[in-house]
């Protein structure tokens, strides 16, 4: 059973809502028609309804079973407004102006995750990052052990036995330009966590330099090995919280090759449980991060699928502004499957508004 495979027959048990903020887009329309085909779920499209089945019928896409939301028509509105209303952030804005800020897909969807009303939320075909990760950020909290909201790449390698029978996370591929150490080590571990949910095993975690073990003692090599330490440290307390005495395994600062070729690590870091066989790479910024992703896609024909957002208490992904419908639709499975495991890593609390105070 191929990684793709084995999502959509977890997500099957336990189908999920997730909510597309693109939702007049024919490759959204398309992806959704897709996720409530594979019985992963229920595809929730947002905006004007007569704009979305003029789009549908004009594509030859049948609506039957997919949900469209309008903000403007919501019966959710009035609950949201006074929800919001409620937030430091909000309080100086008058009603209107509020109501135009909801009126908005982004914010609308963000609200939608906040409130429980869906359990995911798969955006950005339409916008920049920004537009999407700006209402994340205001009504979505984020996890008590991040100290960054990040996001990671799953790049399928076809052919390669590399990672996880060719599965690999990339991280930070789309958020934190130049992380810090403190910022490099929350997003290692928040990356292992997602491996480790997609997968089901211990994940593997490489800090990935131009140097091995102090084989250069630049600073930025240096940096790398420090945020590993780090890393290690916080996988500790959270392995100790969630009663597992290895969360992950995690290495640095290592060589690409180093990480990933079983015969150079043989060589190099025999001794090491990551070296070899490491299926989660940390990049040192977001430069390097998402070269590599773009690279490794156009060069080996490798599937990107992402951004997945890390570091908010709700699942939610960011797809590229070319990304095709199949696309839309995987990662939508992907946020599923996260959706299944945050109900018990993080549960929810009885007042939507604890979670943004």
């Amino acid at each position: 059973m191929s990684f793709l495979q084995t999502v959509y027959a977890k997500l099957r048990r336990h189908p999920k809502r997730i909510v597309f903020p693109d939702g007049n887009d024919p490759r959204v329309i398309r992806a959704a028609r897709i996720f409530n085909d594979r019985g992963l779920g229920v595809a929730i499209l947002i905006g004007n309804k007569e704009e979305i089945r003029a789009v549908a019928k004009a594509n030859e896409i049948s609506l039957e079973m997919v949900a469209v939301v309008d903000p403007e028509t919501s019966s959710e509105m009035p609950r949201f407004l006074h929800l919001a209303g409620r937030l430091e952030r909000y309080r100086s804005i008058g009603a209107d102006d509020l109501r135009s800020v909801l009126l908005t897909p982004n914010y609308f969807a963000a609200m939608m995750l906040q409130n429980s009303l869906v359990d995911g939320l798969v955006g950005g075909v339409n916008a920049y990052s920004g537009s999407l990760y700006r209402p994340l950020l205001q009504l979505i909290k984020p996890l008590p052990h991040a100290s960054v909201v990040s996001s990671a790449m799953v790049v399928e390698v076809p052919g390669k036995s590399v990672g996880d029978q060719g599965v690999l996370f990339f991280a930070d591929c789309g958020a934190v330009p130049e992380p810090t150490v403190e910022q490099l080590a929350s997003i290692g571990v928040q990356a292992g966590m997602l491996a480790r949910q997609v997968f089901g095993r211990t994940p593997r975690i490489a800090f990935l330099s131009f140097s091995t073990h102090g084989s250069s003692s630049h600073p930025a090599a240096s940096k790398m090995a420090a945020a590993a330490a780090q890393a290690r440290e916080l996988a500790v307390k959270i392995g100790s919280v969630e009663g597992l005495d290895r969360p992950m395994e995690i290495d640095g600062e290592l060589q690409a090759d180093t990480a990933l070729d079983p015969a150079i690590a043989r060589i190099k870091l025999p001794d090491s449980l990551v070296a070899g066989q490491a299926n989660v790479l940390i990049f040192p910024d977001l430069n390097s991060g998402n070269i590599a992703a773009k690279l490794v896609q156009q060069l080996s024909g490798a599937h990107l699928h992402g951004q997945i957002i890390m570091g908010l208490s709700r699942p939610a992904a960011e797809v590229s502004r070319v990304a095709h419908s199949e696309e839309i639709a995987t990662v939508a499975a992907l946020i599923g499957l996260q959706a299944i495991e945050y109900r018990k890593l993080y549960p929810l609390t009885d007042d939507p508004l604890d979670a943004l105070k």
